[in-house]
């Protein structure tokens, strides 16, 4: 019979913000995600830096180590996850623990890593408990504590039961080193045991030469003592002789091979001591043709001991003489029978083993200490597999408390749309200018962060956030979805909050402009008119200001010419002191006559409007209001409205690392979900009165004057005062037109 193909899955798909997505019902969905054409999923790679989602988790997951989670490796952490639960319904379920019955043992590696998980909890003493949680899993030493294999391949000194072999791994932790088992404790491994007992035989072969060979120790064990006394002196005896054969060449030369009284003089300006370095530079003895080398008595202090060791540990042991001096001739021969020991020297193998002493390590040789211990390394291993399967215990608690959370941040959204939930990439709350900005994202580069970010048509803060207790420094992006713009500026300091709840000092180094609101949007013509006519009238005052302060000096020039001219007497008047010319004053005066103007123009235009409206019914002018704010407002609104509508955060996604398959519009109600302005608590009270307000009293009392003249001209140009007032100030509104036949 032909084989028929299972059915295809079937999906259900949700629309939330204009984005289509699937939608993850149950642990079947989950299972048949590899069915899903990617072209369908939300996300198609996330950075694994930056997010506020487990970071062992994504580590576990990130198998190339590229720091980003792609469709693949989630697909594979899915599949691995699905195997070894029995229900994949349980995915949903997020628990942060596990129950071994939940894991299957009808698989070879489902059985496995049911019984490691078993054998950790063995080890922590919880033999009766049905669930594994990541603190079970997190302490490995406590773990292997009380364990004496732990399938490391490590053993500590403990692990053996003999005394002599404990005593053995103590000698190579001390010579080579060690390693950190599972349990926390200093053990040795393979590597550490090969490397001692190479150490202790190449020491052990290096002894033997001198064995063989009587002329490398003359002196038995007292030859190193004998070497070191003639390395000390060495140099001062070489240098002694070649002076005296320089005497013995020209008798001339002794005076100034010897110190002279200079040398002594600069001595002598000092504190001396015979351990100072000038007084030691001085020949060893005084320099003569052919002269042997005192040991003891006429010598420079400073060598005085040395040269007493020399002949007490070389030079009688070795020449058999008295040892009072010592010719050149005996030096040489002395440096000839010690030669054989300082080439053997030279070629010392097994230095590291070599504080054991060469007993200890032939007995540790002859031993069978070393197959003991790689039976012990052996025996570890053997539990190698099983005690591997901890870090998959560990993947699988890891992958069943969060691969759902991480499914609904990346195949789909829904978390992003649920107010109930938090997305991983927001990273906190960003307080200032009385907002309140929740979708704030890290950034590493700003200028290529903003580059990107530039066509999501979001207006974006870019703040540089300090923590002062720990100096940290980040950069972050924060979308400004409310409120108005002007308020917010490069240099603003703000708050900005956690998800971990701590605070850090926020500064606004960058915006990226765009529209925010459509209140922003009505607004803004009318604060542009105003501007207009305020920077019309400071022309106006500024341009009768100047032409006052002008025509002033003009006129003080004047009359100081004319009261300097000669009189007819022929002597100049004296002139009167002249007077400062009051600026104020003018300055006044000019602010007088250009409010003057300014309320000629107000009234010339409310006389118009009086004139063209007073004739309408009351819901025409009503309407013509309406139609005015509608004209000045409504394409500002127009416009502002196709631009927030065509707002994008998928740009600001992909330039913090995202790889965003599609569009994810910012929609209306959902910008006001990432920021609040502040409002008043429901219920609270609401005190008006501002004792330091600004007194506007005289501005207050000319608005509701002009109000009411307005009115008042309304209503008179509309008849209403007429019964009251006489025929020649009476409006008569025209008959209407009489209808046509």
């Amino acid at each position: 019979m032909e084989n028929l193909k299972p059915p295809p899955h079937r999906w259900t798909f949700f629309r939330a913000g204009g984005l289509t997505q699937v939608l993850i019902r149950n642990g079947e969905d989950i299972t048949h995600l590899s069915e899903l054409d990617p072209k369908l999923w939300a996300i198609l790679s996330a950075p694994t830096k930056g997010v506020r989602f487990d970071a062992r988790t994504l580590e576990l997951m990130d198998t190339d180590r590229d720091g980003r989670i792609r469709v693949p490796e989630l697909l594979a952490a899915i599949q691995w996850t699905v195997a070894l639960l029995k229900n994949p319904d349980d995915l949903l379920l997020d628990r942060p623990d596990l129950p071994l019955s939940a894991i299957r043992d009808d698989t070879l590696e489902g059985a496995r890593l049911k019984s490691g998980a078993q054998r950790i909890l063995l080890n922590l003493g919880k033999n009766s408990a049905d669930t594994i949680t990541l603190m079970d899993v997190a302490d490995r030493a406590a773990i292997f504590a009380q364990t004496r294999f732990n399938g490391d391949g490590i053993v500590p000194p403990h692990t053996a039961e003999d005394p002599d072999t404990q005593s053995v791994i103590e000698n190579i932790l001390a010579s080579v080193g060690g390693e950190t088992d599972r349990s926390g404790k200093k053990g040795v491994s393979r590597a550490q045991v090969d490397a001692f007992f190479r150490e202790a035989q190449a020491f052990s072969d290096w002894w033997a030469l001198s064995e063989q060979d009587p002329a490398i120790l003359p002196l038995g064990p007292a030859t190193p003592a004998a070497v070191a006394a003639v390395r000390a002196v060495r140099e001062k005896v070489e240098d002694f002789f070649a002076r005296c054969r320089l005497a013995a060449f020209d008798p001339t030369a002794r005076k100034p091979l010897n110190p002279s009284e200079a040398d002594f003089a600069a001595l002598a300006a000092e504190p001396l001591s015979l351990s100072k370095e000038a007084a030691a530079r001085l020949p060893i003895a005084l320099i003569e043709p052919d002269k042997p080398l005192p040991l003891s008595g006429a010598v420079n202090p400073c060598w005085a001991e040395p040269l007493k060791r020399l002949r007490d540990i070389a030079v009688i042991p070795l020449l058999g003489t008295e040892g009072e001096t010592l010719s050149e001739s005996e030096w040489q021969e002395i440096n000839r029978r010690l030669a054989p020991f300082e080439l053997w020297q030279a070629g010392k193998k097994g230095q590291a083993v070599e504080p054991l002493g060469l007993d200890r390590i032939r007995s540790i040789l002859s031993g069978p200490t070393r197959e003991r211990l790689m039976k012990l390394i052996e025996k570890d291993l053997e539990l190698a597999v099983e005690n591997s399967q901890i870090e998959s215990v560990e993947k699988l608690i890891r992958y069943q408390a969060n691969l759902n959370r991480l499914i609904h941040n990346f195949v789909n959204l829904s978390d992003f749309y649920n107010p109930y939930r938090d997305e991983i990439f927001r990273l906190g709350r960003l307080y200032m200018d009385g907002r309140a900005c929740d979708l704030c994202l890290p950034v590493e580069d700003i200028t290529r962060h903003s580059a990107m970010a530039t066509s999501s048509r979001i207006f974006l803060a870019y703040c540089e956030l300090s923590h002062a207790a720990t100096g940290q420094k980040r950069i972050i992006c924060a979308a400004v979805t409310a409120g108005f713009a002007e308020t917010l500026w490069v240099g603003r300091n703000g708050i900005f909050i956690d998800r971990d709840g701590r605070d850090w000092e926020a500064m606004i180094v960058k915006v990226v402009e765009s529209p925010i609101s459509l209140k922003e949007a009505f607004w803004y013509p009318w604060k542009k008119i105003a501007e207009m006519i305020g920077d019309q009238i400071n022309r106006l005052l500024s341009q009768k200001q100047e032409a006052a302060i002008r025509a002033t000096t003009a006129t003080v020039e004047q009359t100081a010419q004319t009261v300097g001219a000669p009189q007819p007497g022929g002597t100049a008047a004296t002139p009167p002191k002249p007077t400062p010319p009051r600026l104020e004053g003018v300055a006044l005066a000019s602010s007088v006559a250009a409010i003057g103007i300014a309320v000629g123009l107000i009234g010339s235009a409310v006389g118009s409007l009086v004139s063209l409206i007073s004739g309408l019914p009351l819901w025409k002018i009503l309407l013509g209001i309406a139609g005015v704010i509608l004209a000045v407002s409504g394409p500002s609104l127009l416009i502002t409205y196709f631009r927030l509508r065509a707002r994008d955060l998928a740009p600001v996604l992909n330039a913090s690392g995202w790889a965003v398959n599609g569009r994810i519009r910012m929609t209306m109600k959902l910008s006001q979900e990432f920021t609040r302005e502040a409002t008043l608590p429901s219920g609270s009270r609401r005190r008006l009165t501002d004792p330091y307000a600004d007194r506007r009293l005289g501005q207050n009392l000319f608005w509701i004057a002009l109000a009411l003249l307005v009115a008042i001209l309304i209503l008179w140009r509309r008849g209403w005062y007429n019964p009251y007032l006489t025929p020649a100030l009476q409006v008569h509104r025209p008959p209407p037109p009489a209808a046509s036949p």
